[in-house]
């Protein structure tokens, strides 16, 4: 191999040396960009230095092999580690020890764990505990770095290190791990190798490089295995280049009563509030306060225990967020009185406290309002301030089984599972379950991501299951000690009551209570600060934002979340229901033209009904109502339902046999394809007369009322222009007998859903007669792809898996296929109509980064569901704002904003 190369690979920081910063996030990871960030700005960090995502990216592409240099810079970067703690690696006598990290660009609970005090072997340890005349401390170390080694780097079971030092306590007659002497520590390293050397076959490692070269490798290998590849596909995350790898002199908070070691929030991560949270111990190292080994002390304690170092921390954190403008999540270590920062990044917050820290923020003069809604709240924040609570007034004190830590707000109910796998099966059967465990660890991500929510026995606020849960916005109640988990009975107690697998319990997230049953849930209540951060989203909104609505309440619900119309209405819900579908059914299986009429004026003043309701919810708004579009098959039973096949019989007057060989000519071999959208209006206009007639009557019965009434009439699944003028003449003939025949008029539009690849291609001619165009993103995606999207979900994920497709186009907008033909429908559109109105109506329309490709396609506006209005008013905010700061060449890059 080479040793010589031009590329950089490995970027140093530290002892007043910065050679990154935070803007480098894509080549240095998140941890990395940021430590060599507050290095340049002068604080305290231990010296280390970030090996690139792009040297991961060759080792996963070419076999394990580091690409030629690399090995060079990794001993340079040593030698900078060496100078600036005047320490050698691998000397005895004055010894200088690393941590080894992984930090992609994006926080992923699933990529490989810390290895600490690499670099100590048996020599190495007794030079440490001669140099820092602590023996206990230099053993714990390097006992600590056997664990941590054979379980990240080799993957040997940890739970045979962690029996290991059970049986020494019990022999000795201990029960924490700080009574056992250095003697012991000594014999319990002997043991560590041993297990390390029964389960490889191999003595373990003596060469320090050689335990860092194979720790370098693993955090590599992480990039790919089973909990980091499930984590980015869950939460969507793609397009990243690997993990970074952070190598860093140790620092020790184990080295006396005057060290410790905590994680700190610079602002209540679950509220906002602007104090210092989190939790550290004393006489500790750092993963003693994540793993749940210990109980830590809250941060506030600190203040007594150690006032000087609790005000620099302070200091420490005031200064981040000036620099950063936003809340940060900081690991720190004390080593004999002298503090130390091991990283710091942009803190998963709750939806509630995301708007606070936001408003706050402002308030404070720390940061602008348009900084505060691109970076400092994300979309799915805003989704998760409409997760239930539990119902006030109801008492369950008798029922409450325990209590612990409220890790991230919100409650949940469902029954109880003690698994991933089980969480994620349960789930696919349609069971709302609570995972339950001592603790979570990053293989359980699935089952937490399938789960309602999450109660561990164990673990505190910063707990891998409370930090995940508050940034998924799930209910966790976390440390809840008054349980006891059994996972081989499948089964947990507080003593009093055993609660098995299956039975159902509810969990609130908010205050930490466990409750055995089903408690009733109610909605939240959206704040002052959500109204407030809304009106400065709406400020750089430049797109409208309407909603999918079929209902009065629907359209009321939607506009309290501040929608601007309705982009979409359903008329075939409008169908369902005992007396409405008996006369649809007779409408469809109709013999004649008089039967088909009879049962249309029966259905008209039901439409006309529903159609006033929306109406006048929506006073003032334009109101986009859709004609029929599913196969009238959808309305009917199975042929081979007899007892529904008798009950309508019955209904109609006919023999059942009549209505079974009715019921199979309406069958389709492929209704998605078949006889639907315009073309039931094409062979039964009576269809489109009767719904034209209804909407109209309806739009001017409310008109009198005094609303301001903005129909617009959508013609579902046109694929010629041939089509569409045909339905355009058979509503406008209707609307011209209302009005003659009521002597009134109001303003209206007809336009078309374009959800056929051909009505894209020949926007230009269908714009000539059309007043507006409106993307039916789902079925587009469906005739694009020719993907059933109920029929997908066999091989979809597959398919994101093995990267075939970077995002499920169902979900998130296929820009490269679908999104071209969305572009190509609009520009040839407006060719032929300048100022077209075009907008979106498909789910795609709440989906953040869909949202943002709208914004870039120059359309309108989008429509989505009720409760996503919000999320796409902000992600259209975020749009218009990365945008705008595109087109300033000296503006820094965009924060955690919808295009991100």
């Amino acid at each position: 191999m080479s040793t010589t190369t031009d590329t950089k690979y490995v970027y140093r920081f530290g002892n007043g040396r910065s050679e990154g910063n935070r803007h480098q996030k894509s080549l240095l990871g998140g941890k990395g960009a940021n430590l060599n960030e507050m290095s340049g700005i002068g604080l305290p960090i231990p010296p280390g230095y970030t090996i690139t995502t792009e040297a991961c990216r060759y080792y996963v592409d070419h076999d394990g092999d580091w690409p030629a240099g690399m090995e060079t810079q990794v001993q340079d970067g040593i030698q900078h580690l060496e100078e600036a703690m005047d320490r050698r690696f691998g000397d005895p006598e004055n010894p200088l020890l690393v941590s080894v990290r992984s930090g992609a660009a994006l926080s992923m609970p699933g990529m490989m764990d810390t290895v600490l005090n690499l670099g100590i072997n048996d020599k190495v340890a007794a030079g440490f505990a001669d140099a820092t005349g602590n023996e206990r401390l230099a053993y714990d170390a390097y006992r600590r770095f056997i664990d941590m080694f054979g379980d990240v780097v080799v993957g040997i079971d940890r739970s045979r290190f962690e029996n290991a030092i059970t049986k020494l306590k019990e022999e000795r007659g201990v029960e924490s791990d700080v009574e056992l002497t250095a003697a012991d520590l000594r014999d319990l390293v002997d043991r560590y190798k041993a297990i390390y050397r029964k389960a490889t076959g191999r003595m373990f490692p003596d060469d320090p490089y050689k335990q860092l070269h194979l720790a370098i490798n693993a955090v590599f290998g992480s990039w790919t295995n089973d909990r980091a590849v499930r984590y980015r596909q869950i939460n969507d995350i793609t397009g990243l280049k690997g993990t970074a790898v952070n190598v860093q002199a140790m620092v020790y908070g184990n080295m006396s009563n005057n060290s410790a070691t905590g994680v700190c929030f610079t602002r209540d991560p679950g509220t906002g509030e602007n104090d210092l949270y989190g939790e550290f111990l004393v006489n500790a190292q750092g993963e003693d306060v994540v793993a749940g080994i210990r109980t830590p002390r809250d941060i506030s304690e600190m203040q007594k225990l150690m006032p000087s170092i609790y005000d620099e921390l302070q200091e420490v954190c005031d200064h981040l967020e000036e620099h950063y403008g936003d809340m940060q999540d900081l690991e720190f270590t004390v080593e004999e009185g002298t503090l130390y920062i091991l990283q710091t990044r942009d803190g998963k917050r709750t939806g509630p406290a995301a708007l606070t820290i936001a408003t706050d923020m402002v308030d404070e003069g720390l940061v602008n309002k348009d900084h505060a809604v691109k970076k400092l709240v994300e979309p799915g924040h805003l989704e998760q301030l409409l997760h239930p609570q539990f119902e006030t007034g109801v008492d369950y004190e008798d029922d409450v089984l325990g209590e612990g830590l409220p890790a991230s707000p919100g409650a949940a109910v469902g029954r109880v599972v003690f698994t991933a796998e089980d969480a994620e099966n349960w789930n696919d059967d349609g069971e709302d379950v609570i995972l339950v465990r001592v603790e979570t660890s990053p293989e359980d991500v699935g089952g937490m991501d399938a789960a309602e929510g999450i109660l561990t026995s164990r673990g505190g606020m910063t707990s891998h299951a409370a930090v995940v849960a508050r940034g998924w916005g799930k209910p966790c109640v976390a440390g809840c000690d008054d349980i006891v988990v059994n996972y081989d009975q499948k089964s947990f107690t507080n003593g009093e009551i055993t609660v098995q697998e299956g039975d159902w319990i509810s969990i609130n997230g908010s205050t930490g209570e466990v409750v055995l049953g089903k408690q009733p849930l109610r909605d939240p209540e959206l704040s002052g600060e959500f109204s407030r951060f809304m009106s400065w989203a709406d400020e750089f909104r430049t797109m409208a934002v309407r909603t999918n609505a079929d209902t009065g309440p629907d359209a009321h619900q939607a506009l309290d979340f501040g929608a601007e119309g309705i982009g979409l209405c359903r008329t075939e819900h409008m169908f369902f229901g005992e007396e409405r579908i008996t006369e649809m059914r007779r409408m469809i299986l109709s013999e004649s033209a008089d039967e088909e009429q009879a049962a249309l004026e029966a259905l008209l003043p039901y439409q006309r009904t529903d159609f006033a309701d929306i109406f006048r919810a929506m006073d003032g708004h334009p109101v986009t109502i859709r004609l029929l579009d599913p196969p009238l098959h959808e309305f009917l039973p199975d042929a081979n339902a007899d007892g529904e096949v008798e009950e309508l019989a019955e209904q109609l007057d006919l023999a059942p046999e009549v209505i079974r060989e009715k019921l199979r000519s309406h069958e389709e071999f492929n209704p998605m394809l078949g006889h639907r959208g315009c073309r039931l209006g094409v062979t039964q206009p009576a269809i489109t007369q009767m719904q034209a007639r209804a909407l109209f009557e309806a739009a001017l019965d409310v008109q009198a009322e005094g609303v301001d009434v903005q129909p617009e009439v959508m013609v579902p699944l046109v694929s010629t222009v041939g089509e569409f003028r045909h339905q355009k003449q058979v509503i406008e003939d209707t609307v011209n007998t209302v009005f003659e025949t009521r002597n009134d008029s109001v303003d209206y539009q007809i336009g078309t859903m374009i959800e056929v690849p051909r009505a894209a291609l020949q926007a230009d001619q269908i714009a000539t007669i059309a007043d507006f165009f409106s993307f039916g993103t789902n079925d587009l995606t469906q005739m694009t792809f020719g993907y059933s999207r109920d029929d997908a979900g066999t091989f979809l994920p597959h398919y994101v898996e093995t990267e075939i497709l970077e995002k499920d186009p169902f979900q998130a907008l296929d820009r490269n296929g679908v999104g071209e033909l969305v572009e190509m429908g609009t520009e040839r559109g407006r060719s032929a109509a300048p100022g077209l109105k075009v907008g979106i109506c498909g789910e795609h329309g709440g989906e953040p980064s869909s949202v943002y490709f709208c914004y870039e396609a120059d359309l309108d506006y989008v429509s989505c569901s009720p409760y996503r209005v919000p999320v796409a008013r902000l992600a259209a905010a975020q749009a218009a704002l990365v945008n705008a700061e595109k087109n300033e060449p000296t503006a820094p890059p965009s924060g955690n904003g919808a295009a991100a």
